[in-house]
C-alpha cells in the first residue's frame, strides 16, 4: 500500500505513476471520496470506464470497490474512450462518472478524469477529494452500492452515425497510436461510409509504435508517410484516450486544432449566428477575426479542458476549442470534448469538397512555434509568472492579455508565456507574419524572462 501523495491531485484530474504514487489502495480511497461527494450532490450512481493501459484493470476494480464502499452504485463500461464515459453521464441514469486513463502520458502513468453531477471537476474540487481522504477514517457505508457492467458501444456509435452525414464517400487514414480510440474509430468511420486505412489501432498499453499524442509532430510521421504512399485523402489521429484530435492533409501538412476550429466555427455559426465561440490563449491570432467574419463573437479564455467546459456552460457558447486538440461541441452534441465526434464533424465538412486538403491548407496561418517549455522546479513556474505579470515591460503599444499568463499581441504577431497547471513548466508559444517578426517577439520575451530569472534555460 502506497502512502497518499498530494502531488497526484492535479489541476484538471488525478494522475500518478504506477507503484510510485498510484496503486489499487490509492484508487480505492479516491473511489470512496468521490462516492461520498456524489452522494452529497444527490447522485446515487457513478459510471466508470478505463483506457487500454496495463494498470487499468486493477485500478478500475479498486475504484469500483471504493465507490461501492461509499454506498454508491457503479455502472462499469469496461474499455472505452474517455468521451464514452462523458456520454454515459448524459444518457444513463447518472450525471457522474470517472474515467481511468493516463491520456497521452507514458505507459507507467495512469489517473482519473472525473465528472461530478454534470460538471468536470477541477481545481478546488479535486483538492477537496484529497482533504476528504485525509479526514476520513476509512470506514465503509452500512449500505454498500451495487455493481453492474454496461456495454455503451452501440449506443455511442449510433448516436454519432445518426447525427453526422457525409456528402460523399472518402478514403481516410487513421492513426490511434495503440490508444483506446483504436477499438472504436474504424467501425465509426466505416459506419459513416469511409474507406479506412488503420494504423496502430490495436489497443496496446505499451504503445509500441509511437506515443499517442497528436500534438507533437514526431507522432504524426507514420500518418504523413501513409498519406504519401496511398490514395487516402486525409489523415486523422487520436491521443491515448480519444478526447483529442489530430489532422494531417494529403501533402503532409499538420492542421493544428486552432485552424480546425476555423472550419468548425464557420459551420456552427450557420446555425447559431451571433453566438460566442470559445478558444484558449494558445490559439492563433487569426481565429478571432475569422470568427467575427463568420458572424460570431470570439471569446479567448484560459487553457484547460475542465475550465473550457465550465465556461462553455456558463456562456451557452455552441463551440469551444483548445490548441491541445480538445474540441467541445454543444451544437448537435453535449458540450464535452470528444476526438471521435470532432473527427466525424470534420469529415462531414470536408466531404463537401472535391479536394479536402486544399480547403484545410487554405485556412489562414502564420509562422509559429509549437509549444515551448521552460522547465523549472515545482511551484517555481507560478512564482515566475506572477513576477512577469507584475514587472515585465514591453516597448510600444502592444495589447497585454493576462487571463492566463501573459499574452502580448503585436501588430504582426503574438507571444505567450503561461504557467502549466499540470507540470512545473512555463509554456510558451509564438506566432508572427514573418520569421524576422517571430525572432523579434521571442527576443522581447527572452529579455523579460532573463530579467526575472537570469539562469533560465530558455528553449529558444
Amino acid at each position: 500500500m502506497l502512502p497518499l501523495s498530494r502531488s497526484i491531485f492535479k489541476a484538471y484530474d488525478i494522475r500518478g505513476i504506477i507503484a510510485k504514487t498510484l496503486d489499487a489502495s490509492v484508487a480505492h480511497k479516491i473511489g470512496q471520496a468521490f462516492g461520498r461527494a456524489a452522494l452529497e450532490k444527490g447522485e446515487q450512481r457513478v459510471v466508470i470506464g478505463r483506457d487500454g493501459r496495463l494498470s487499468g484493470p486493477e485500478l478500475t476494480a479498486a475504484l469500483a470497490q471504493g465507490l461501492q464502499a461509499a454506498g454508491v452504485d457503479v455502472i462499469d463500461l469496461g474499455v472505452v474512450a474517455t468521451p464514452m464515459v462523458y456520454f454515459g453521464t448524459n444518457v444513463l441514469d447518472t450525471r457522474s462518472g470517472i474515467m481511468v486513463t493516463g491520456s497521452h502520458n507514458p505507459p507507467d502513468y495512469n489517473g482519473f478524469k472525473m465528472v461530478l453531477a454534470g460538471e468536470a471537476i477541477h481545481g478546488e474540487a479535486i483538492q477537496a477529494l484529497y482533504h476528504s481522504i485525509v479526514a476520513h477514517d476509512g470506514s465503509a457505508s452500512a449500505n454498500p452500492g451495487s455493481y453492474v457492467t454496461h456495454d455503451i458501444r452501440a449506443a455511442y456509435l449510433e448516436r454519432i452515425l445518426g447525427d453526422v452525414k457525409l456528402a460523399r464517400p472518402i478514403k481516410i487514414a487513421v492513426d490511434c497510436g495503440n490508444g483506446v480510440a483504436g477499438a472504436f474509430a474504424g467501425d465509426l468511420f466505416r459506419g459513416m461510409g469511409c474507406e479506412v486505412i488503420e494504423l496502430f489501432c490495436e489497443v496496446d498499453g505499451n504503445f509500441p509504435n509511437h506515443h499517442p499524442d497528436p500534438a507533437h509532430p514526431e507522432n504524426l510521421q507514420d500518418l504523413i508517410r501513409c498519406l504519401a504512399e496511398t490514395d487516402a485523402e486525409i489523415g486523422i489521429a487520436f491521443d491515448g484516450d480519444g478526447d483529442r484530435l489530430g489532422v494531417v492533409t494529403k501533402d503532409g501538412q499538420i492542421i493544428y486544432p486552432d485552424r480546425q476550429m476555423m472550419l468548425f466555427a464557420a459551420d456552427v455559426l450557420t446555425r447559431h449566428p451571433g453566438a460566442q465561440i470559445l478558444y484558449d490563449v494558445k490559439c492563433t491570432r487569426h481565429l478571432a477575426p475569422w470568427i467575427s467574419k463568420h458572424g460570431g463573437v470570439p471569446l479567448m479564455y484560459k487553457t484547460g479542458h475542465s475550465l473550457v467546459k465550465a465556461k462553455l456552460r456558463e456562456t451557452g457558447a455552441p463551440l469551444g476549442g483548445e490548441m491541445s486538440g480538445h474540441i467541445f461541441f454543444k451544437d448537435r452534441w453535449y458540450g464535452f470534448d470528444d476526438g471521435l465526434y470532432s473527427a466525424a464533424r470534420l469529415l462531414e465538412i470536408l466531404t463537401h469538397e472535391a479536394d479536402p486538403s486544399a480547403l484545410l491548407n487554405s485556412l489562414p496561418q502564420s509562422d509559429s512555434t509549437p509549444e515551448l517549455h521552460l522547465d523549472l522546479k515545482e511551484g517555481e513556474n507560478v512564482a515566475l509568472m506572477d513576477m512577469l505579470r507584475r514587472d515585465a515591460v514591453f516597448p510600444g503599444n502592444e495589447q497585454i492579455i493576462t487571463i492566463d499568463g501573459l499574452r502580448v499581441e503585436y501588430a504582426d504577431g503574438f507571444g505567450l508565456a503561461r504557467a502549466s497547471n499540470t507540470t512545473p513548466v512555463i509554456v510558451m508559444r509564438f506566432e508572427a507574419e514573418t520569421p524576422a517578426a517571430l525572432a523579434r517577439i521571442q527576443a522581447q520575451f527572452k529579455r523579460v524572462i532573463l530579467a526575472a530569472k537570469p539562469d533560465a534555460a530558455l528553449p529558444f
